[in-house]
């Protein structure tokens, strides 16, 4: 270390931060699971529309994202949704560990922490809205 180094101030590590935020069409219905553990965990799999304006030529979309909680709170909204609803969830990215017949396996999923219903699927059947 010089001289010159020990008098330039640090640079300042920023925050990491995984946070996630998806509104998109609820594709199926929501599933609550018991664990053997005794922890209850909702499930539910959203599409996503992507900008039309950033895709490059013959890409997908939409993504279909799987968003799970161990929230009471969550619970409670989430089961009341349907197929068709348009919702916000907000929460972390998450990678899980599974085992299959093939062997382990890897997926990425929306841990959420918040949720929200924003329109009903009647609504956007109707045609009262852009979704």
């Amino acid at each position: 270390m010089t001289d010159s180094d020990a008098q330039k101030p640090p640079i300042p590590c920023p925050d990491h931060r995984n946070e996630v935020r998806l509104v998109g069409r609820v594709s199926a219905p929501v599933t609550r699971r018991e664990l053997p553990s005794g922890s209850t965990v909702v499930s539910v799999r959203l599409v996503v529309q992507r900008d039309p304006k950033t895709l490059p030529p013959r890409s997908a979309v939409v993504d279909t994202i799987e968003c799970a909680s161990w929230s009471a709170e969550c619970h409670a909204e989430m089961e009341r949704w349907s197929s068709g609803d348009i919702v916000e969830v907000a929460g972390a990215l998450r990678r899980r560990f599974r085992r299959s017949e093939s062997g382990p396996i890897s997926r990425y999923e929306v841990e959420a922490a918040s949720v929200r219903l924003l329109v009903d699927r009647e609504t956007v059947s109707a045609g009262r809205t852009s979704a």
